[in-house]
């Protein structure tokens, strides 16, 4: 679907899945929330009740993406249209909305961030999958004509967990769906490794606009959610130790910060 006409800032409610399906089976499912954010209308319009680059209990701030650049060289807004371009892409020019994880009390960390990137005329033109591991490395995926609802994919070229080998691909499916006047959003991330299936990660929410009630009732239900992404992410390794999976050393980050 296009993007949304009324380009406000929005909050995301719902759940994180992640199932292991061998050696050894692990599966969970977190209560999480998140930001949808439409960045060319933020940096015409303002942020309205969001908090954008400056401190708050929840916030955004540019400089947690990309190049770090933060709003006087043009922020993240700034470097993701230099990816595209260096990339050859030239006519995303519409909307550009992140799915994002928001500064809680002062800090985040953000596995995995969406950003859907429109051609003028509102048609998806570009997703660029923006993921950080565990070490300080970060590393783009960029689909390139992609729709909502097709599997896409792309050949797994970064480290993220000590449990899983470089190799294989991920598959990617992407949906948004408005029910009953509410927008419904999916984000699936497969991965097959050099014998299969081995992942599947989902993270879905239902979008209300970011105001002081919405932003009161995700800090209420979910004081710290950002420190308790991290520590989640180490208690799933502990299990997943115990277990007695096989440990594989990072490798060296991949020379192109950006795999097609």
């Amino acid at each position: 679907m296009n993007a949304p006409a009324a380009a406000t800032p929005q909050l995301g409610f719902g759940q994180v899945r992640h199932t292991r399906l061998r050696p050894a089976r692990n599966a969970f499912a977190y209560p999480t929330y998140f930001l949808m954010l439409p960045m060319r209308s933020l940096q015409r319009h303002g942020a309205g009740a969001l908090a954008y680059n400056r401190r708050a209990a929840l916030s955004f701030h540019d400089a947690d993406h990309g190049d770090g650049r933060g709003p006087e060289a043009g922020g993240a807004l700034g470097w993701l249209d230099g990816l595209l371009h260096g990339e050859g892409i030239t006519d995303a020019t519409g909307e550009v909305w992140l799915h994002c994880y928001p500064r809680v009390l002062g800090y985040t960390f953000k596995p995995v961030s969406f950003w859907y990137c429109h051609a003028p005329d509102g048609a998806l033109r570009a997703i660029v999958v923006e993921v950080n591991n565990t070490f300080g490395e970060r590393h783009c995926y960029l689909l390139d004509r992609p729709k909502f609802g097709a599997e896409l994919s792309a050949a797994k070229v970064f480290h993220v967990s000590p449990f899983c080998k470089v190799e294989g691909q991920y598959r990617f499916r992407f949906l948004r769906a408005v029910h009953d006047g509410l927008e419904r959003t999916v984000c699936r991330i497969d991965y097959d490794d050099a014998t299969g299936p081995l992942l599947q990660t989902s993270v879905s929410g239902t979008l209300e606009p970011v105001s002081v009630v919405s932003v009161r009732k995700a800090l209420w239900c979910h004081p710290a959610m950002t420190l308790g992404v991290i520590a989640r992410i180490h208690l799933q390794a502990a299990r997943l130790w115990l277990k007695r999976l096989r440990f594989h050393r990072k490798p060296a980050p991949p020379d192109a910060f950006v795999t097609r």
